[in-house]
C-alpha cells in the first residue's frame, strides 16, 4: 500500500472553522434504483454541487438524512514526519452506517450497504488526503454522508432514484474543556414521543435553529430537550448527546428505590474506580439519536475507567444530585456543560467550582477519547477504519479491479472560547 498524500503546506490547521470554502477537490456520489433496485459504483464528482429534480420528496418532503463522522491522521504513524504521518482512518464508520441505515428507514429510503458505505467513504478521503490535517494539530477532515430521494415525485410513494453522497471538509476539532452554560427549551418540542427524534435526519435539526439563536442572544450556548410528554425527563442536547455524573455510591432510580451501582466486569472479574467514585446516567428515551460519540464514551468508561453505568430514565430534578454534565458529539468530543437553567421555574444547577473548570471524569474521558481517535494508544476495539492508498504506479484497470481507484467526473485549550470555537462545539455535526 502506498502512503497518503501529506497535510497542504498553505492551510493554517489550527485556524479551520465550520465555513465551507468549496476548497476540496470534490465528493463521491451514488445512486439507486428502484427499477432495478441496484446501487451504482461510487463517483468522484469534482462539482460541488448535485443535480437533483425539482419535484424530488427530500425537496419537497424532507426524504432525507444524513451522518457525521471524522477521517484522522494517526499520531502512530507521524513520529517522524512532523504530524505528516501516512496512515489516516475513519473513526467508527460501522457504527454509523448502522445508524443511517436507521435514519434511511424512519425516512422510508433504502438503506445504504455498508460495503457500498464504506467504500465510497475511502473514495472520498483518498481524493481528499492532503485535506486531512496533521496529527499533531487537533484538525479533522470532517465527512458528510447524504441520504436522499433525488427523483421526482409529488405523490407520497417512492422516486425513481435515491442518491447517496459523500462530502468532506477540513475542520477543526474543540478539543478544549471550557465549560459553556446550557439552557432548556421549553416552547418547542424537538421530537414527538413515537415521532422521528431517534433517526439524523434534517427535519429534527431546521426547527431548532431559531431556539437556539435566541438562547444564545441570552447567553446559554448549548440547550437542552426534555420529553415532549410530561417536559420532566432529560432527552439530550440540540447538538449533542447527554451524559450526567453522578458521584455518589448508590445510584437512585426515578421510582425512588435505592440500588446500589455494580462495578463493571472487565476479563470476568469486578473493579471500580475509587478515585473518580462516579456512576455515569445515560437517558434511555426512544426519542434521541443513537449518538456514537457518547456509544464511545461509555465504552471507555466501562472498561477503562471501571466506572459503572446506569442507562434509564432521568428526570430533570435529579440534575441537582449530578456533580458533572457532558454533552458529548462529533464537534466537540466531550464538552463539560457549566449550568442548565430553565427559566420558567428559575431553577439553575451549577456543575463547575468557583474557578469554572471541567470536572474530573469529563476531563478524563475528553482525554482518553482523543487518544483512541488520534491512534495514540492501541485500536482493542476496533475503532480505527484505515484507509488504503494505492501505488500510484499500478494501472487504473488494477485499481478497479481492487476497488481502490478514483472514478473521477469533472463538472483549542481552556480559556474563553472564540466565535469560531462557539460555532464547531455548538453545531450538530
Amino acid at each position: 500500500m502506498a502512503p497518503a498524500l501529506p497535510p497542504l503546506p498553505t492551510i493554517e490547521w489550527d485556524k479551520l472553522g465550520l465555513a465551507v470554502t468549496d476548497s476540496v477537490n470534490g465528493h463521491v456520489e451514488c445512486t439507486y434504483s428502484t427499477t432495478t433496485s441496484t446501487w451504482s459504483p461510487p463517483t468522484f464528482v469534482t462539482d460541488p454541487y448535485l443535480r437533483i429534480h425539482g419535484l424530488s420528496p427530500a425537496l419537497n418532503y424532507g426524504m432525507q438524512a444524513f451522518e457525521g463522522l471524522k477521517a484522522l491522521r494517526l499520531a502512530s504513524s507521524s513520529a517522524s514526519s512532523g504530524g505528516g504521518g501516512d496512515t489516516i482512518s475513519i473513526f467508527r464508520p460501522h457504527l454509523h452506517c448502522t445508524r443511517l441505515a436507521h435514519s434511511a428507514t424512519v425516512a422510508s429510503m433504502p438503506p445504504v450497504p455498508e460495503p457500498l458505505f464504506l467504500e465510497a467513504l475511502s473514495l472520498a478521503v483518498r481524493g481528499n488526503a492532503e485535506y486531512v490535517g496533521p496529527s499533531t494539530s487537533d484538525a479533522i477532515l470532517y465527512i458528510r454522508p447524504l441520504l436522499f430521494g433525488s427523483g421526482p415525485q409529488l405523490a407520497l410513494e417512492p422516486p425513481s432514484q435515491f442518491t447517496f453522497a459523500v462530502y468532506v471538509q477540513p475542520a477543526t476539532t474543540y478539543h478544549g474543556l471550557q465549560p459553556l452554560p446550557c439552557v432548556v427549551v421549553e416552547d418547542f418540542d424537538r421530537a414527538a414521543t413515537r415521532g422521528t427524534g431517534s433517526a439524523k435526519i434534517g427535519g429534527n435539526y431546521a426547527p431548532v435553529m431559531r431556539w437556539s439563536r435566541r438562547a444564545k442572544a441570552q447567553g446559554y450556548y448549548m440547550t437542552l430537550h426534555l420529553d415532549s410528554a410530561t417536559q420532566s425527563e432529560i432527552d439530550e442536547f440540540s447538538t449533542s448527546g447527554f451524559i450526567g455524573v453522578k458521584k455518589i455510591e448508590a445510584d437512585t432510580p426515578a421510582n425512588g428505590q435505592a440500588a446500589m451501582a455494580t462495578p463493571t466486569a472487565v476479563n470476568g472479574e469486578a473493579k471500580e474506580n475509587p478515585k473518580l467514585n462516579a456512576t455515569l446516567l445515560i437517558p434511555s428515551s426512544p426519542n434521541i439519536l443513537h449518538s456514537v460519540t457518547s456509544d464511545s464514551v461509555v465504552h471507555l468508561a466501562q472498561h477503562k475507567l471501571h466506572l459503572p453505568i446506569a442507562r434509564r430514565p432521568v428526570p430533570f430534578s435529579e440534575l441537582a444530585s449530578l456533580s458533572e454534565v457532558l454533552a458529548v458529539g462529533t464537534a466537540a468530543s466531550v464538552l463539560p456543560i457549566a449550568s442548565v437553567s430553565r427559566l420558567s421555574t428559575d431553577e439553575k444547577y451549577v456543575f463547575v467550582g468557583a474557578d469554572g473548570k471541567a470536572g474530573e471524569v469529563g476531563v478524563e474521558l475528553a482525554a482518553l477519547l482523543k487518544a483512541y481517535m488520534r491512534g495514540e494508544v492501541e485500536d482493542e476495539f476496533g475503532w480505527r477504519y484505515e484507509v488504503g492508498f494505492l501505488d500510484p504506479e499500478e494501472d487504473s484497470a488494477t485499481q478497479r479491479a481492487k476497488g481502490n481507484g478514483l472514478q473521477l467526473v469533472t463538472a483549542g485549550g481552556e480559556g474563553t472560547l472564540s466565535t469560531s470555537e462557539l460555532k464547531l462545539v455548538t453545531s450538530p455535526l
